[in-house]
C-alpha cells in the first residue's frame, strides 16, 4: 500500500510540478529534458506498481476485502495503459531524429501530459482503495 502511495505522489508531482516546469522552458529544452526524466521515472515507477499490485492481491487473499483487489487492479492498470496508450507518444518523443523545437513536438509533449494525468488518477483511486481498506481494519 505504501508503494501505491509513493507511486501516486510521484505521478501527481510529475503532472503538477515537473511537466509544467519542463514545458515552461520552451519546447526544445522540454523535449531534451524529457528523455532522462522518463528513464529515471521508469526505474522508480515500474517496481512500485508491481510491488503494489502484489501487496494488494496478497492483502485481498488474506482479508477477503474486495477493496484491496480493486486497488491492486487499478495500480496494475497503469502498466498496460502505459505500454498500450502512452508508449507510442513516448517513442515519438524519444526519436533521436525528432526536431525538438517543432510544433509537433510541443503537441506531443502536451498530449503526454494529459495521458500521464490518467496514470495519476488511476493510482490515486488505487491508493484511496487501499487506505479505505486499512482504515476499515
Amino acid at each position: 500500500m505504501l508503494g501505491s502511495a509513493l507511486f501516486t505522489g510521484a505521478a501527481i508531482y510529475i503532472n503538477l510540478v515537473e511537466h509544467p516546469a519542463r514545458m515552461g522552458c520552451g519546447t526544445e529544452l522540454a523535449a531534451t529534458e524529457f528523455a532522462p526524466s522518463y528513464e529515471r521515472a521508469v526505474g522508480m515507477q515500474v517496481p512500485l506498481a508491481v510491488a503494489s499490485t502484489v501487496a494488494g492481491v496478497a492483502a485481498w487473499l488474506m482479508t477477503g476485502s474486495i477493496l484491496y483487489l480493486i486497488g491492486a487492479l487499478l495500480i496494475f492498470s497503469v502498466i498496460p495503459f502505459t505500454l498500450i496508450v502512452i508508449m507510442p507518444t513516448n517513442k515519438r518523443l524519444l526519436d533521436p531524429g525528432r526536431d525538438r523545437s517543432s510544433a509537433e513536438t510541443r503537441a506531443l509533449l502536451d498530449k503526454w501530459g494529459k495521458l500521464h494525468a490518467v496514470r495519476s488518477v488511476l493510482s490515486l483511486i488505487a491508493s484511496s482503495m487501499f487506505l479505505v481498506s486499512i482504515l476499515r481494519g
